[in-house]
């Protein structure tokens, strides 16, 4: 189990407490630093190396029109991933985070480029909108490999990012079928739909939404699941399992963080939200996971951006705990002395 004691809860505070600040004045920052240490089981808690995955993957429904890009886009990123070229690799490299690219089930012919990772469970998923996006088999198989990818990495810390056209309308499919909250509120423009193209995704969700009723969380999803997304919840589960930190990104992301709480909900200790997405169902989700992101910088790219981008005020925290001063090494007077 994740949960921290009271014990060592009051520890960490009183650590926190005696650094040389007034209480509560690094705000937001002491609330990590305190996330950190329980996960970690420690007041100095190691926290030095991030390693950054993207999974990539193609959606069956893409082909309805729920998305203003082709479904060609995917396998195009995946080469520009490759090739160092995309705003997750230019924030990666800024900070030292090795980028991992893994073809979790791209349309068309396999991949074949030095340094992508196969984990690959077919050309992309079936449309749900005439029936399952996978069988039973294959969603076990996906979230295995995920959890394998994480398994493998020694970081303490790991951030996910994603590529598949059509994945935020299967982000929307999975968060309604998960949660209930309606669809109409969870729809957004995605790669940049207009308000016709919205309506017309909408119209289209709404339709297979009322496919099925009662279904059990497994069968919700391979009903309506991606490759990339059950995947990466794969990762996070494991990753959290191994008191990895885990920086979710936005809308898709947090769409994988729910199914992986759903799943395993005793890993929410190690899940920090990065960032408010400009994706319309992003805030009801975080809402509906009681969820509060570090950052709102009107990002709504995927790569895992915005989880990059918090990952230097993560590394703060954990070092304000491991290096700041308490009172009592300064030699400087606390409140009642």
């Amino acid at each position: 189990m994740l949960e921290v004691s009271a014990e060592f809860a009051a520890e960490i505070q009183t650590a926190i407490d005696m650094k040389t600040k007034p209480p509560g004045s690094l705000g937001r920052i002491e609330e990590l630093a305190a996330q950190i240490a329980g996960l970690k089981g420690s007041v100095k808690p190691q926290l030095e190396t991030c390693h950054h995955v993207i999974f990539a993957a193609d959606h069956g429904i893409a082909s309805e029109g729920v998305s203003a890009f082709p479904q060609a886009v995917t396998q195009q990123m995946v080469l520009n991933f490759l090739n160092n070229g995309a705003a997750a690799n230019v924030f990666a490299n800024r900070l030292d985070v090795p980028v991992t690219v893994v073809d979790a089930g791209v349309a068309g012919d396999p991949i074949v480029a030095p340094g992508l990772v196969s984990k690959r469970m077919g050309a992309g998923t079936d449309s749900y909108l005439s029936g399952p996006a996978m069988s039973a088999e294959t969603l076990a198989a996906t979230l295995a490999a995920g959890a394998e990818i994480a398994a493998a990495s020694d970081a303490d810390a790991m951030s996910f990012g994603e590529m598949g056209i059509g994945n935020t309308a299967t982000a929307t499919m999975l968060i309604h079928k998960l949660t209930g909250v309606d669809l109409a509120t969870l729809t957004g423009r995605g790669t940049g739909l207009d308000d016709e193209g919205v309506a017309r995704k909408l119209a289209i969700l709404e339709k297979a939404a009322a496919r099925t009723s009662d279904l059990s969380v497994d069968e919700i999803l391979a009903e309506y699941g991606g490759f990339e997304i059950l995947m990466m919840a794969g990762a996070m589960i494991k990753a959290a399992e191994m008191r990895k930190v885990v920086l979710v990104d936005g809308f898709i992301a947090t769409s994988a963080a729910l199914v992986a709480l759903t799943k395993a909900p005793h890993i929410r200790p190690a899940m920090i939200f990065a960032h408010l997405s400009e994706e319309a169902g992003h805030i009801a989700t975080l809402n509906h996971l009681d969820a509060k992101p570090v950052l709102n910088l009107g990002l709504r790219l995927g790569e895992g951006t915005g989880a990059l981008l918090v990952w230097p005020l993560v590394r703060a925290a954990a070092d304000m705990l491991n290096n700041m001063a308490t009172f009592a090494d300064a030699g400087i007077s606390g409140k009642d002395d």
